[in-house]
């Protein structure tokens, strides 16, 4: 058992620094950050999605910024449209599951908002639909997805692709790169110089 152990965690870490190696990659996560950080200093707010674990993850997130990451510092507008179960199971059962999360962008969506669609396959079709719709409302979109990025790409204007086969370790790999994108909008929400001084 313990050497399973060890074999899965190499794994996790091997995604991780393919991750590091990945230019493309890390300079998409510090311009939707930026993005991000610019939006919300202009009022508006940051919605997230995804489905399963990476519904987990959308509130995970969105927890981070509303409370905190690592210091003090005031609450960050962002909602997770993974948690109102009425809204969920309605929209489930009048439409379509597919379209759970672009109604609720439609219903809170606005122009210069940031929607964050989470799907490892990168072919959630209703992370789909929501990114469709927030294009045409013009929202900022941001794909966190892995393999090849599935039908995703095209769709986000920052591409955050874990390039691994493997769900867990996409997760794995997604989940940090969320707690660095949450601290790289702090930085640019209240500048680094609020940082230095905690």
């Amino acid at each position: 058992m313990k050497s399973l152990i060890l074999e899965k965690l190499g794994n996790s870490v091997a995604t991780l620094n393919k991750v590091m190696a990945d230019d493309t990659l890390l300079t998409s996560l510090t311009e939707a950050a930026a993005v991000t950080g610019k939006a919300m200093l202009d009022g508006h707010k940051l919605m997230v999605a995804g489905n399963g674990g990476s519904a987990a993850d959308a509130q995970h997130l969105v927890a981070e910024f509303v409370s905190r990451l690592t210091v003090d510092r005031p609450a960050m507008r962002a909602i997770a449209l993974t948690t109102d179960s009425s809204i969920l199971t309605a929209v489930g059962n009048d439409y379509s599951y597919d379209n759970v999360f672009e109604r609720q962008i439609e219903a809170l969506g606005q122009a210069g908002d940031v929607f964050l669609g989470i799907s490892t396959s990168g072919n959630s079709k209703n992370i789909l639909k929501g990114l469709e719709l927030a294009r045409k409302l013009g929202i900022t979109t941001i794909g966190f997805s892995g393999r090849d990025g599935g039908k995703m790409p095209p769709l986000c204007d920052y591409n955050i692709i874990v390039s691994s086969e493997v769900t867990a370790h996409i997760q794995e790999s997604h989940l940090a790169l969320e707690h660095i994108y949450c601290h790289l909008v702090e930085i640019a929400y209240f500048g680094a110089d609020f940082f230095r001084s905690k």
